[in-house]
């Protein structure tokens, strides 16, 4: 007979063998701790584990690569970890440290979840591997901050507190958050522990509060109070409405109007701009919608192309350059920038009224408001304190983007599909053969042209600090149109926005790295 000892073994051999056949995920090998567990929880999640496709290993192994405990904190398991390497000589790899809730919520789903902060146990950092100490400048516009970063999960929250202070008309609160969201954009590393935050720059207590309370429980409860009121959503909604600001919207909610459906429920008086923007009789609620949808990069592309005809058949030789976010490197965007100049100075005079007549006979405007350049430089310039606003003739508009100019290809979908908005963009589609789209068309002479390149193209924190630094730190007053030294009294020219950043002291950092 065979002896009960190899019997046994033989059998776990079978259900590995067979786990291994039945396993739907095979690059996610899980190996579960029986300490603090127990023999039989451990069995038991062992087998439910299987029977929906997992592979879940006999014994640690090299080949392991999501190490699962429950009540062990990540010191104690990776004391255990290192142990079972010695008396078994098995290879070091590198493996994840989870929570059982990992498991747990991997085996509902049906799949393996993204490994989140709060799945992961805390260790205590070696001393080789102690974060590094990072030197960060206090301006945004002294430090390179990409367009994808390692820190999501903290600024994504901070900028929440940041809109909702917007709606409370608190700039410095929101300027506070968004200044230390922009630190952590910058931070070359995770931030794990709030070790990681020691001596950096613009965190304020409230900022800090937050990012702990993350830190430790993967939530914050202001955070997503503030997510869940009632006000926060209908402030969201109602300034999503073309022309519409924070103040109107706040009367309007003071009012009882909690959603564009409303404005029109209630029979509010609207401007011409809001009329356009929710207008029933002219493009229902669609029109809202599709304000509300990014635009993807291929679509501000297929813009950009119009846009150019438009202008160089109205004038020949002027430059036509795509600001904003899309220069920085963005996918997607809420609307779509362009700059107009021409080299010969005083050729873009009253270009505008001629665009915008080439543009409402191919039938491309749904809406359109004009302003005239008002910026004198020998009265205007010195004398503005910095500010994001300009005085440039401009064209605030509504495109009429027709649906077969651009290719829904799979690349489409895909730019959506990282941004989480898929759906809407169908929906913008649907039962249509165009969508709105927000343009701006600015036209600058082109003495100014560096200086409105570098303002509009953001961000917008990015540029405020550009102010900042320049009049507190140089006696310097930086706007979209000059740059003017208040000790000498005179302007600086500028050809290129390398020009600007020296006229400043400062080192040049290209669009890609000014997402603060």
């Amino acid at each position: 007979m065979i002896p009960l000892k190899r019997r046994k073994v033989t059998t776990e051999q079978n259900a590995s063998h067979a786990n291994s056949a039945e396993c739907k995920f095979p690059d996610v090998a899980i190996f579960i701790v029986e300490r603090k567990m127990g023999a039989s929880r451990k069995s038991f999640l062992t087998r439910l584990a299987r029977s929906k496709g997992f592979l879940i290993e006999e014994s640690y192994s090299s080949s392991t690569t999501h190490v699962v405990s429950e009540n062990n904190t990540g010191d104690e398991v990776e004391v255990w970890i290192k142990k079972q390497e010695t008396e078994g000589k098995v290879s070091s790899s590198s493996v994840s440290l989870l929570d059982i809730s990992w498991l747990t919520e991997s085996m509902a789903r049906g799949s393996p979840v993204p490994i989140q902060d709060r799945h992961r146990l805390k260790t205590s950092p070696k001393p080789s591997e102690l974060t590094p100490v990072i030197i960060m400048k206090s301006y945004a516009c002294q430090r390179r901050t990409p367009l994808k970063h390692h820190n999501l999960f903290l600024t994504e929250a901070l900028e929440v507190l940041a809109e909702n202070a917007e709606f409370s008309e608190n700039e410095g609160r929101s300027v506070a958050f968004r200044r230390s969201s922009s630190v952590l954009k910058a931070l070359p590393y995770i931030v794990r522990t709030m070790q990681d935050l020691k001596g950096l720059p613009c965190l304020g207590d409230h900022s800090l509060r937050v990012i702990k309370e993350i830190l430790e429980d993967g939530t914050s409860s202001e955070v997503e109070s503030t997510r869940q009121s009632e006000q926060f959503q209908a402030m969201k909604a109602l300034t999503g409405v073309f022309g519409v600001g924070v103040r109107t919207a706040d009367r309007w909610f003071r009012e009882g109007i909690r959603s564009p459906l409303d404005l029109i429920d209630t029979g509010q008086k609207l401007n011409h701009a809001q009329q356009a923007a929710v207008s029933f009789r002219l493009l229902g609620v669609q029109y809202y919608n599709d304000l509300n949808t990014p635009v993807t990069k291929k679509e501000a592309m297929v813009i950009s192309d119009i846009v150019e005809k438009a202008v160089k058949a109205v004038l020949p030789g002027a430059i036509i350059t795509l600001t904003g976010g899309f220069r920085r490197g963005k996918e997607v965007g809420h609307d779509v920038d362009f700059l107009i100049t021409h080299t010969e100075e005083g050729a873009e005079e009253k270009l505008m009224p001629k665009i915008v007549n080439y543009l409402e006979n191919q039938g491309l405007l749904l809406y359109q408001k004009t302003t005239r350049n008002s910026y004198l430089e020998s009265k205007d310039g010195p004398a503005r304190p910095p500010s994001n606003m300009d005085r440039f003739e401009r064209c605030f508009s509504i495109f009429r983007l027709e649906q077969f100019k651009v290719d829904c290809d799979t690349s489409v979908k895909a730019s959506l599909d990282s941004s989480g908005t898929t759906d809407k963009n169908e929906e913008s589609y649907s039962g249509s053969s165009w969508r709105a789209v927000r343009v701006d068309l600015v036209v600058s002479p082109y003495s100014q042209f560096a200086f409105a390149t570098l303002g509009w193209t953001g961000s917008k924190l990015f540029e405020r600090e550009l102010r900042r630094w320049a009049g507190q730190e140089k006696g310097m007053s930086l706007s979209s149109h000059a740059l003017y030294d208040s000790k000498k009294q005179c302007y600086f020219r500028a050809d290129s926005e390398e020009e600007i950043f020296s006229h400043l002291g400062l080192e040049y950092i290209p669009p890609s790295e000014r997402n603060a």
